[in-house]
């Protein structure tokens, strides 16, 4: 009986998560994740959810008329409330139609993808970073790229993206706030990665787009203020979801938006490209309840004042009990150095007393551990102690 085919695409797609996916197979058949769990591994939320958040969408779900449920691509309110915030926040003049409503930050950064590369086109992506860049990638038939961070403070190093460049290279992105460094990249870095990429663009007569992945573009802390990468060049593409700044990743919520300083006639040609590639997607638009709630959720987000005091003791006890870490700018993540050089085998160690991690390695960040600070104060309290005795542990 003949052999049944698998996209080679989607098998490519496979072993690009396949760490990240073993991990979460283990953590789900196993049994400790129990009601005393501590659990900082992939940034669910451990509270409830704010209360504006389940008044919108309860509100906005009750019918008005027979066709509240009906196909509709994009809510010209939900367009036009992302359009005027953009405007009033970053200095640009924001137009509602190159924002494009998406099902989160993946269904942003996929139409972003489908709606600009040709089948093996390059993507950079930064290392370490998200660990499903490459798989949305190698989904939207492009070639995923690495370019590492600067190993001293989590820097866009602008010599090694440059070098990465050839006339395939079609999208070079960028995640400021970092996941899971927590870097925010200055402007000075950006400005000089805009230079290159216009020189770039230029020799190779096409231009680079850059994808700025802003999904913790809220969550900054204490004097530091997020810069976007569209502020320093015209062909950039900025992907949001409102998962992070709801606390609330299940609802799948977000926007693509065109640089406004992009020329008028690239972003005509964008637009249709988006809308399209979002049908293509298999229909890949936010649904029609959380597009009307938007205008109500845009006003909203988890206490940052509370997460930073959250950071502030995570990054003070690990350090206290001999941790190496930095002090992360934005973002919800604390990534100390493991103990031991093998940091899935300490972060198994640590869920043996019950203290969940995602081990580095995971996010490309081996040697290292992600801690998520969506996990309560309670748990971050409990688990203090558990990181004491398990550096102690294996120091002894």
């Amino acid at each position: 009986m003949p052999i049944a085919a698998v996209s080679s695409r989607m098998l490519a797609v496979t072993e690009e998560m396949r760490a990240v996916m073993d991990f979460a197979q283990r953590v789900l058949e196993g049994d400790g994740l129990g009601p005393d769990a501590c659990d900082f591994m992939f940034g669910n939320p451990q509270e409830p959810p704010l209360r504006g958040l389940v008044d919108a969408l309860v509100r906005h779900a009750e019918p008005q008329d027979v066709h509240w449920f009906g196909y509709q691509k994009y809510d010209a309110l939900a367009r036009e409330t992302v359009a005027r915030k953009l405007s009033e926040t970053r200095g640009r003049s924001y137009e509602p139609a190159d924002i494009a409503i998406t099902a989160g930050g993946f269904g942003a950064i996929a139409a972003a993808l489908l709606a600009v590369l040709e089948v093996g086109d390059e993507v950079i992506y930064p290392r370490p970073g998200w660990f499903a860049y490459g798989a949305q990638i190698r989904g939207a038939a492009g070639t995923p790229v690495a370019v590492d961070l600067s190993p001293v403070n989590f820097d866009l190093d602008i010599e090694k993206i440059a070098a990465s460049i050839t006339p395939r290279t079609r999208v070079v992105v960028v995640n400021t706030p970092h996941n899971p460094t927590g870097r925010i990249f200055p402007r000075a870095q950006l400005d000089a990665l805009a230079d290159m990429l216009a020189a770039a663009s230029e020799r190779h007569g096409k231009a680079i787009y850059l994808l700025a992945d802003e999904p913790y573009a809220r969550l900054v802390f204490g004097a530091n203020a997020h810069i976007s990468p569209a502020e320093s060049y015209p062909h950039t593409l900025i992907a949001y979801s409102y998962g992070k700044t709801l606390l609330a990743p299940g609802e799948r919520l977000g926007w693509l938006a065109l640089g406004a300083d992009m020329p008028e006639a690239d972003r005509m040609r964008l637009r249709e490209a988006v809308d399209i590639a979002q049908v293509s997607h298999g229909w890949a638009f936010a649904g029609r309840t959380l597009q009307r709630a938007l205008p109500d959720l845009e006003k909203l987000c988890i206490d940052v004042t509370a997460l930073e005091r959250r950071r502030d003791r995570m990054v003070e006890g690990l350090r206290a009990a001999g941790y190496d870490l930095p002090v992360p700018e934005g973002t919800f993540y604390v990534i100390p150095r493991s103990p031991i050089p093998d940091d899935m085998a300490f972060a198994a160690r640590l869920a043996a007393d019950g203290v969940w991690v995602l081990p580095g390695s995971v996010a490309q960040l081996p040697g290292r551990l992600r801690i998520s600070l969506t996990a309560n104060d309670v748990m971050v309290e409990r688990s203090l102690p558990v990181f004491a005795h398990a550096i102690r542990e294996v120091a002894a």
